[in-house]
């Protein structure tokens, strides 16, 4: 007995000793981004276990081919603390990531929208509690499908708005819109395929052109009534188009990019060059990756408030450390700290992403936990964040002072829930065991 004890120290012993070897200086070297202001002081980096574990988790992840790369990095009380980048950003042609690999965001998009509408409302040009009728004169004329009678004489039963659906509708996920996957309490019913039959994402035409052709939809329900997943921040880009008269592009361009050098940051419909772009993979049964060609989510010629961004995980940080810094970034203010703090004040707290997971609220245009011991990740009471369909996630932590940006590109199989890289969700766990 005490032989085969001696044998399983030996054994442990030398396992340890060959992983402290292979990741004796884990992560890369740290991105040139500023810290939220030039007052910062140093602050302690992750363990060397916690960063070690990470690019081991990752690694064996694209080894098992469950994703094709990754990037991730961490700051801490307003300052980059750790970087790491894994994998491949174009397996054939055999193109690391970097932390400078760009990556289709896709619904990390959704959040940069939200705070284009908050710019909007402290410059005047936009309430909180507008109409959005007021921008978008079909609005007004928006039908909502009675789920109860759906079908009548072969046509949907639908009623008039009880009232107008405004910007905090829109900003919330509660106007009633869907979206090409919605489903209703009948399932896939006739309104359901309705929706899919008039993707917003499919055909030609400018922003304008496709939320009008969603007005003329019936909407689920009443605004105001649930949180629906759906193309709620499609017609708000519109919406902020009208108010601020200028185009989605130029709005983001003028109020967010450019004041936060956030210089890798652009729409896929203003792309030179596709292979400047992570190449988008996707599971194909076990340690089989396959290369997707046209990726689902593709806008190339029209600029969607919910989906279509490019961008790389040292820009998307500022981003967020701007949002953790209540506002401001590098001696650029961007919002108002009260506009921050309403941002992640959960106003929707119930059925939130309710089919994947417990605890979670809504607030402005980002997710919000509000019960951490009910989620399935590790994280903290009034965390807030979003994810991408593609694989990519953030979030800003304000009870820790952690804040996370991670990526990869992955599109998941038709019928999954979920966004497509799990690895990206399980990453920032070893972050917050790290601190």
């Amino acid at each position: 007995m005490k032989k085969y004890l001696i044998g399983l120290i030996f054994i442990l012993a030398s396992c340890f000793a060959i992983f402290s070897i292979s990741y004796a200086n884990p992560g890369v070297n740290l991105p040139s981004i500023p810290s939220v202001s030039s007052n910062i002081s140093s602050s302690k980096r992750l363990s060397w276990i916690s960063r070690a574990a990470l690019d081991f988790y990752f690694d064996i992840n694209i080894w098992r081919k469950a994703d094709a790369g990754y990037v991730a990095i961490f700051a801490k009380d307003g300052k980059v603390i750790h970087a790491t980048a894994k994998g491949m950003a174009d397996i054939e042609n055999r193109v690391a990531m970097n932390t400078e690999t760009r990556f289709r965001i896709a619904s990390m998009t959704k959040p940069i929208t939200a705070i284009a509408t908050l710019i909007l409302i402290e410059e005047g040009k936009l309430r909180l509690y507008d109409p959005i009728e007021k921008f978008i004169p079909l609005a007004a004329k928006i039908r909502v499908a009675v789920l109860e009678e759906e079908i009548s004489d072969d046509k949907l039963v639908t009623e008039a708005l009880e009232r107008p659906i405004t910007v905090f509708d829109l900003l919330t996920f509660s106007s009633g819109a869907g979206y090409n996957d919605s489903v209703d309490n009948k399932l896939q019913s006739r309104l359901s395929n309705l929706w899919a039959e008039n993707d917003i994402y499919k055909g030609s035409g400018s922003l304008e052109d496709r939320v009008n052709k969603i007005m003329k939809l019936p909407f689920f329900e009443q605004p105001g009534k649930i949180w629906r997943y759906g193309w709620s921040t499609d017609i708000l880009a519109r919406v902020i188009e009208v108010a601020s008269k200028k185009s989605f592009n130029e709005f983001l361009n003028e109020k967010i990019f450019l004041p936060l050098e956030m210089n890798e940051t652009n729409f896929l419909s203003d792309e030179k060059n596709d292979n400047q772009i992570a190449e988008v993979y996707s599971r194909n049964g076990f340690f089989n990756l396959t290369l997707v060609e046209s990726p689902r989510s593709n806008p190339l010629d029209w600029t969607p408030g919910s989906s279509g961004l490019v961008s790389n995980a040292e820009d998307y940080m500022k981003f967020a450390l701007m949002l953790w810094n209540e506002g401001e970034y590098n001696g650029k203010r961007i919002v108002s700290s009260d506009s921050i703090r309403l941002m992640r004040q959960p106003h929707i707290q119930s059925g939130v992403l309710s089919t994947q997971v417990d605890g979670m609220g809504f607030g402005l245009g980002v997710g919000v936990v509000m019960d951490s011991e009910k989620t399935v990740l590790i994280d903290r009471n009034n965390d807030f964040f979003w994810s991408g369909f593609y694989g990519t996630n953030f979030f800003v932590s304000p009870q820790s002072g952690l804040v996370a940006v991670i990526m990869s590109q992955n599109q998941p199989p038709s019928a999954s829930p979920w966004p497509g890289s799990f690895g990206v969700f399980i990453a920032p766990a070893f972050a917050f065991l790290g601190i």
